[in-house]
């Protein structure tokens, strides 16, 4: 994301997997176009890349680097399916480390070149990356091919002059053995990484703080938070950064209660110490979903709209209204294939054979000569 205003700033949107096990390798730019009242509408368009394309991927890391008065995207490691050639159907799910390569994106022309750097062996996935001006700094993660979270902390350059980009690496001591952690900034030469795991079955408890001073990084322990009971026993936690030092952290709750899927949501907030600068402190804050009728809304909650067309906006904050008779027929939209010459499947008549169809008819990739996709139904499935 860059933009120091809020109305110019963009997020770049890249990979991920949904609960179909499905991976896109498609990369949006999503920028705020207005914002009034408590309404914020955004723009998100498609950015069609060429060149060395970053696979569908997910648990990778995407940053943007500034040199020269120019901004390039780096995307670095994850995991994604295995090639197709290896695929089976008792391996179709089975995922890999992607290859170790940096992937320069130049977000204004849609240009794409990858880097293969000695100091990169292993493709990592679910590490923290810190961006900082023309440098990122790879720390942790996760290798699934030795599953391993060895103590990685790499320095990735990007020199970006008229010319081709440059691109360097150097290997740091003074890492962390951590995987998907949470970082949140302090202040402007400061982070904290919050969670993540230091072995499969194992939270990591302690928080770290990140400081920079004349382009040096020093990695070290806090003061651990008065993490509560449930916490403490709880095998998964996830959770994302707020901004402003503030992290949303979220349990599950005990499936011993009427509601199954209860969840415990905390607000850790890091605060500087009036007496000490150099201390921080923890304070926790517990919301539940175990009463949802005690609770109350936010006062500063904003609505957020998102608008299918980038020429909808006139500039002048109008926006077109939802109509429902403007809604396309999906039976005749390019969702809507034939898999055969003998597909009978009919789109408006169709029952779903499992779950994960949802409401349109699932396509199985048949591996029978060259391989093709059918229709679920289609299929002389036993």
């Amino acid at each position: 994301k860059g933009g120091l205003e809020s109305e110019r700033q963009q997020y770049i949107i890249h990979g991920g997997k949904t609960p179909n096990n499905e991976l896109s390798d498609k990369m949006y730019v999503m920028s705020v176009v207005c914002k009034n009242n408590k309404k914020v509408t955004f723009r998100c368009t498609e950015k069609d890349l060429v060149g060395d394309v970053p696979e569908a991927r997910y648990g990778h890391s995407i940053d943007v680097v500034y040199s020269r008065g120019k901004s390039m995207g780096v995307v670095f490691g994850g995991r994604s399916y295995i090639p197709s050639a290896q695929r089976t159907t008792e391996k179709w799910n089975t995922v890999a480390d992607c290859l170790p390569h940096v992937f320069l994106v130049d977000f204004e022309f849609g240009c794409s070149t990858s880097y293969i750097l000695p100091e990169l062996q292993d493709g990592l996935s679910f590490h923290v990356s810190i961006a900082r001006n023309d440098t990122i700094y790879i720390l942790g993660g996760h290798s699934l091919a030795n599953n391993i979270r060895p103590a990685n902390l790499y320095r990735i350059r990007v020199d970006l002059p008229l010319g081709s980009p440059a691109v360097d690496c150097t290997v740091l001591s003074g890492g962390i053995s951590v995987s998907s952690a949470i970082l949140t900034q302090t202040n402007n030469d400061e982070f904290v990484i919050v969670g993540g795991y230091q072995l499969e079955n194992q939270k990591r408890m302690v928080c770290n703080i990140i400081s920079f001073e004349d382009n040096k990084i020093e990695i070290r322990e806090m003061e651990t938070p008065d993490w509560t009971p449930d916490i403490k026993h709880s095998k998964i936690w996830f959770g994302s950064n707020m901004g402003n030092g503030t992290v949303f952290l979220g349990i599950p709750g005990d499936n011993k209660q009427a509601v199954s899927e209860t969840y415990y949501f905390y607000m850790l907030k890091c605060a500087e110490d009036d007496v000490n600068e150099d201390q921080k402190t923890f304070t926790n804050s517990q919301t539940s979903t175990e009463d949802p009728g005690d609770s109350t809304p936010f006062e500063d909650s904003e609505e957020f709209c998102f608008s299918a067309e980038a020429n909808s906006f006139n500039g002048d904050d109008e926006f077109d209204t939802y109509n429902e008779d403007d809604e396309e027929d999906e039976s005749v939209t390019g969702y809507w294939i034939t898999c055969c010459s003998t597909c009978d499947v009919d789109i408006n008549t169709w029952v779903p054979f499992y779950s994960t169809e949802l409401n349109k008819p699932a396509m199985i990739y048949c591996s029978h000569g060259d391989g093709h996709w059918v229709h679920a139904q289609c299929m002389d499935l036993a």
